[in-house]
């Protein structure tokens, strides 16, 4: 293909890029950072890698090595290369280091299946050496999975499948290296298979970084916001919330406004919503068309997969993903969310309701420091 020719090719195959997934790959940077069906076609001197307990380093040829681990009962007689080590032990109380890869590349599609409760199941990523953690939050609910509950999620970034295989596509770029581990706060041991997929390439000069952050308030303090986060500086994007909606009544819940304040609003945000359920793409209390009640649903971007009521108390589990509607700031931002139901004569009532969040973000490096992640007890539905 000659020059001209191959520059729109080149063009073109970008432009598909970003009708398919909502992310602009830098044509004169791209050298097989894979961004969705639009550069699936192209060729590139991307190296492919995958961790998990039977190849712990990612190493090219060493797979299936392994001569004791949890399955080594299992395969008996069958020895080496026989799914000797599927999965790994993480004693009560310990840090397990997930993966340490040296950079540049990409995270490109993490599954895991925990045991235990998923509230004491952190997981933790680290870019480029920093001390402190980009990504700190329990691992069930940056799955979009919480409440300790299985329930099936259908998203292009979270999937989670039949019984408890948690499933994340979020692009995750770095440039020195990357840490994942899981810190187990239970006091019971958990068992734990996972599998880090990831490809070794260069990563384009506009890419940021990938950030998670876990809050949780029971109960929210009378006529306030909940805060889902605050304290982002530096430039990037808003990509998505999960919020574990714990209505502490029995009545409607939804009538909150989201808010984002970016790049210096103080008193007045930018960006003002309509309504909880309106934030998460419903409508009308999430009502069921026959009348019976809450109708879950889970969709590419948007879901409430979740619903249960404990001693008459309802919960539910919504996620909204701003894949094709990213929130841009280029100073800081600030997300709240209000508590709103309805009393006597048409009046709003502001909650007190159990309040939990995911929130998740690119950005420049570095970023703030993240609040203190709540206690075991604090944590625990």
């Amino acid at each position: 293909m000659m020059g001209k020719a191959r520059t729109v090719f080149v063009a073109v195959v970008c432009v598909l890029a970003v009708s398919f997934c909502g992310q602009r790959p830098a044509v004169a940077d791209y050298d097989g950072l894979d961004m969705g069906l639009g550069t699936l076609p192209m060729l590139s001197k991307a190296r492919t890698r995958s961790i998990s307990p039977e190849n712990f380093t990612g190493e090219k040829g060493k797979g299936g090595m392994a001569t004791e681990g949890t399955g080594a009962h299992a395969a008996r007689e069958l020895g080496q290369g026989w799914k000797v080590s599927p999965s790994v032990r993480i004693k009560a109380g310990e840090t397990f280091v997930m993966g340490q890869i040296k950079g540049p590349g990409a995270i490109q599609h993490i599954w895991m299946t925990p045991t235990g409760d998923n509230r004491c199941n952190i997981l933790r990523i680290y870019w480029d050496g920093e001390k402190e953690p980009s990504v700190e939050t329990p691992a069930g609910d940056f799955f979009a999975c919480g409440m300790g509950r299985y329930t099936s999620v259908n998203s292009l970034a979270v999937c989670v499948n039949p019984m408890s295989g948690f499933n994340c596509y979020w692009l995750m770029p770095f440039r020195k290296s990357c840490k994942i581990t899981m810190t187990n706060i239970d006091d019971k041991d958990m068992v734990l298979y996972y599998q880090i997929d990831y490809t070794l390439t260069k990563v384009p000069n506009d890419m940021a970084y990938f950030h998670a952050q876990f809050r949780r308030v029971n109960p929210l303090p009378d006529k306030t916001d909940y805060t889902i986060v605050d304290g982002i500086k530096g430039r990037g994007h808003y990509v998505g919330t999960y919020m574990v909606w714990g209505s502490n009544s029995p009545g409607w819940w939804g009538e909150g406004e989201i808010k984002f304040f970016m790049d210096g609003d103080k008193k007045w945000p930018t960006i003002c919503g309509t309504g909880t359920e309106d934030y998460f793409c419903g409508s009308y209390g999430f009502d069921n068309p026959d009348g019976e009640g809450y109708k879950t649903f889970s969709t590419p971007y948007v879901g409430m997969p979740q619903h249960f009521t404990v001693e008459n108390q309802p919960r539910f589990g919504l996620y909204r993903w701003h894949i094709m509607d990213p929130i841009r700031f280029e100073k800081n931002l600030k997300v709240t969310m209000q508590a709103l139901g309805w009393q006597s004569e048409g009046r709003y009532l502001p909650l007190r309701d159990d309040l939990s969040s995911v929130a998740f973000w690119y950005q420049t490096e570095p970023h703030a420091p993240f609040p203190p992640l709540p206690e075991k007890d604090a944590l625990k539905n």
